[in-house]
């Protein structure tokens, strides 16, 4: 059962966008994660915010030992104390207009039980029946969550200055234990970007995570997926150690901001499906290998499983079509990450790059590979570091100083691992091509390929140096942003206020009816992701791997497509009103989807002629 007073969740986004979200909206009710990767951007917000409340600052520096887990630790336990501060005072705030309490409750959606009761209360004329109902309201006031993610990919190895192996202490881990030796309580930690085995074996270790009992936990684990199987097999592999995974956070794999996981063509509708019509069977084949677990470690044993929520993000944006995912689906919180970006009382966005992104148009988002960890990143063009990445290649000194480190994943050139994004790398990396006399067309391709990757590290990090007027690196200043392909529908920054009546349909803020529904959306970036990577063939060989590859993608689109039609005409499917015009959408990605016949045929032919 969901217990949170709102039906939506604020994800996690870049690294300084959702840093200290729970401090702008916890006091709502609303929940929110923050990245607790850079730690170096850590440290900042702890001096930010120490001043805030006006305590003394005590630097954690880089000398002391477990610096990175210490800066965590204390970042945590420093936003829960402000949060608990706030909520105390709202709850002794009045109930007149325009206070906090006010606006906590006129946020909640409107079949909420406690926005039931609250307009009970405003609509009595007895004083003393107002008087016991704003005293029942005061008491179900409830902070809400205050999330952490870990992006498993970043699990860099660090080193002591005699060059000795710090045993567990990668990225990855220290965050980890940084997150669990915290305060937080009824808190989450979501794991994203596939399965890490020595992340998800450590967690055999920490008894922050195990049940206190029948679904009572103060730290859960929640995993980031893409489709069912991924869920079935980290949820074993956890299981198996005696950990519960308490929610699956479904992400489509196209639609979304960040760093994009496509699948082989399965869509968001039909793996929502296969949630819905598995998740008792899932919850059942978790819970016995999690309980024999326990038994075989002479733990204590469960009579029947802890819940498992299912919730989804990734391209949401009507009232209509979260509405449509909870009843539909039975998804138990909706995740509304891009639109927030808009939102300057929920997120962290210098005033440029804000700007940049009221008047961002469909052109001016895209599927990248500016990436250094080489994942599909969704990109918005024109801000200061698009800019600065530009000029530096037009002075012939492309790449980045990289100061972090967190993307060090290549040693093409060295024996200690270095970024793709670094100037050294991609000088050597422009040395080695030129030496190959390849085709100019491939050269121009590859040379293409290693000048758009990007720092992350500091470009995700400065939008909250530039808010807060508090450097980050020293002479290294530009914003990265990262939206989903949403952003382009969403044209004005609005407040906290106007962003959850737009979700709980109370207003609209999209002015574009040719919005088309979040699940034809991303069916139509995943076709153009298909022709892209098929024309990418043209010029080389298929195999029979990547031949079964394209036709199998293909396939899972088409029965996508057919998959969308039965919802639509279903009673219980798409509301009537909006079915003329999603099935037009439909037609014509169809037609898109189609017109890749000709270069899926090629692709065969080309691996039965080799």
């Amino acid at each position: 059962m969901n217990t949170n007073p709102h039906k939506f969740h604020i994800p996690v986004m870049g690294l300084a966008f959702t840093i200290d979200s729970p401090v702008k909206v916890a006091r709502y009710g609303i929940s929110s994660v923050i990245s607790i990767m850079e730690d170096r951007l850590i440290e900042m917000m702890r001096g930010y915010y120490y001043a805030y409340i006006n305590e003394p600052y005590i630097p954690i520096t880089v000398k002391e030992e477990n610096y990175r887990e210490k800066r965590i630790t204390d970042y945590l336990n420093l936003v829960s104390r402000i949060v608990t501060d706030q909520i105390e005072k709202l709850k002794k705030s009045a109930f007149e207009t325009g206070s906090e309490i006010v606006k906590y409750f006129e946020m909640l959606p409107e079949d909420s039980a406690l926005k039931h009761l609250y307009h009970q209360m405003t609509r009595s004329a007895d004083d003393l029946e107002k008087e016991r109902l704003e005293k029942i309201l005061r008491s179900k006031v409830t902070a809400g969550s205050i999330d952490v993610n870990i992006m498993t990919k970043l699990d860099k190895n660090n080193f002591t200055k005699d060059g000795v192996l710090i045993e567990d202490g990668s990225d990855a881990l220290a965050a980890l234990r940084g997150y669990a030796k915290s305060e937080l309580s009824n808190s989450s930690v979501i794991f994203s970007a596939g399965m890490n085995p020595r992340l998800y074996n450590y967690l055999e270790k920490m008894r922050e995570f195990d049940a206190k009992g029948p679904g009572q936990f103060e730290k859960k684990i929640v995993i980031k997926v893409s489709d069912y199987r991924s869920a079935l097999i980290q949820g074993k592999y956890l299981a198996k150690k005696g950990i519960w995974v308490s929610e699956f956070r479904i992400e489509s794999g196209l639609n979304c901001g960040g760093h994009a996981f496509a699948t082989d063509g399965y869509l968001m509708g039909p793996i929502l499906e296969e949630f819905k019509m598995k998740k008792a069977e899932l919850t059942s084949s978790l819970f016995e290998i999690y309980n024999k677990a326990l038994e075989l470690k002479g733990g204590v044993t469960f009579s029947e499983p802890h819940p498992i929520k299912i919730t989804a993000q990734g391209g949401i944006g009507t009232y209509e079509e979260t509405e449509f995912l909870h009843n539909y689906y039975g998804i138990e919180s909706s995740g509304w990450g891009t639109p927030f970006l808009l939102v300057p009382e929920a997120t962290t966005v210098d005033n440029p790059t804000l700007e940049r992104m009221q008047k961002a148009k469909k052109t001016d988002i895209v599927l990248s590979k500016n990436s250094p960890l080489g994942v599909r990143f969704h990109y918005l063009k024109g801000t200061s570091s698009d800019l600065e990445k530009k000029q530096r290649i037009d002075r012939g000194k492309p790449g980045s100083p990289c100061t972090e480190k967190h993307l060090v994943n290549n040693t093409e050139f060295t024996t200690e691992p270095i970024c793709t994004a670094s100037s050294k790398y991609q000088k050597l990396k422009i040395q080695q091509l030129k030496s190959l006399n390849l085709p100019a067309k491939q050269y121009e391709q590859e040379l293409q390929t290693v000048l758009d990757k990007e720092c992350l590290c500091i470009g995700l990090s400065n939008a909250a140096s530039h808010k807060y007027e508090r450097p980050f690196i020293k002479n290294l200043n530009s914003v990265t942003i990262c939206p989903g392909p949403n952003i382009a529908y969403f044209s004005k920054a609005v407040s906290l206020q106007e962003m959850t009546d737009h979700i709980y349909g109370r207003t609209n803020i999209i002015t574009d009816n040719s919005r088309p529904h979040m699940f034809i959306n991303e069916l139509y970036i995943y076709i153009a992701y298909l022709k892209e990577h098929m024309l990418e063939e043209e010029d080389n060989t298929a195999d029979i791997k990547k031949s079964k590859y394209y036709t199998g993608f293909y396939n899972q689109l088409e029965a996508g497509i057919n998959y969308y039609r039965d919802i639509a005409q279903s009673s219980n499917g798409l509301p009537a009103h909006s079915r003329e015009k999603f099935n037009n959408d439909l037609n014509e990605a169809e037609l898109k989807l189609e017109a890749l016949i000709p270069l899926l045929n090629n692709v065969q032919i080309s691996y039965s002629l080799c």
